[in-house]
């Protein structure tokens, strides 16, 4: 038994020695650990202030050696959520989601991450003429996150999409969708274009000397 309690309490030394500096929350759990290394690790609450009229907030989510993982929830300072995110690699990863005071979803954007630690990443592209067939790519890898993938903005009163973004590895792309809106707006403008007997009519007249005609204004 003497030993067992030996045991344990070399266990907790341990572990109390691998953490350098945390807090704990108002629910009791510990937070904002950074270890013996100065990493981060675990769940975090971050505070950012008001600067130069851009609105603070706060930030919670967990951090795996010093780099942001998994979902991240965001909140106005007065406690409203303002976005949903989703992190690996310390980058932005997947869809993330944003809202206004009211709760109403703004913005969708999708997110590719990649991994700092590799000078190159190979990546499954999808052929937007092609759906369902995709092509290897190498591409340099800058350690950050790109644009990939469907964005979609929100009128936050109706919650319809007002408009999409398609982006391919940070590349946008022309839409199928915006390609059917433009022929769906040059058929309403041709639809409103003049009637060919009126245009034959001023194609004869046209340069012609216009006659005043009288109307009865005393003007």
């Amino acid at each position: 038994m003497r030993y067992a309690l030996f045991f344990l309490l070399m266990i907790a030394l341990n572990s109390s020695a691998q953490v350098k500096n945390y807090i704990i929350g108002v629910k009791g759990d510990t937070l904002n650990r950074v270890d013996s290394k100065g990493m981060k690790q675990g769940k975090w609450i971050n505070h950012y202030d008001e600067v130069r009229s851009e609105p603070g907030y706060e930030e919670e989510g967990m951090y795996v050696n010093n780099r942001k993982e998994g979902g991240w929830r965001l909140y106005t300072l007065d406690g409203d959520l303002a976005g949903l995110e989703n992190y690996r690699w310390g980058n932005k990863d997947g869809v993330c989601q944003y809202f206004n005071k009211a709760g109403s979803l703004t913005r969708e954007e999708s997110w590719r991450a990649m991994n700092p630690d590799k000078q190159y990443d190979t990546l499954e592209i999808e052929d937007i003429d092609n759906l369902n067939h995709f092509h290897t790519v190498i591409v340099k890898n800058e350690g950050v996150a790109i644009k990939h993938g469907t964005w979609k903005f929100y009128d936050a009163t109706t919650g319809m999409i007002l408009r999409t973004e398609t982006y391919t590895m940070g590349k946008r792309e022309t839409a199928k969708k915006d390609t059917a809106a433009s022929d769906s707006a040059a058929t309403v403008k041709k639809s409103m274009a003049k009637p060919k007997e009126v245009q034959d009519y001023e194609k004869k007249n046209a340069g012609k000397k216009k006659v005043r005609v009288r109307d009865g204004a005393t003007n």
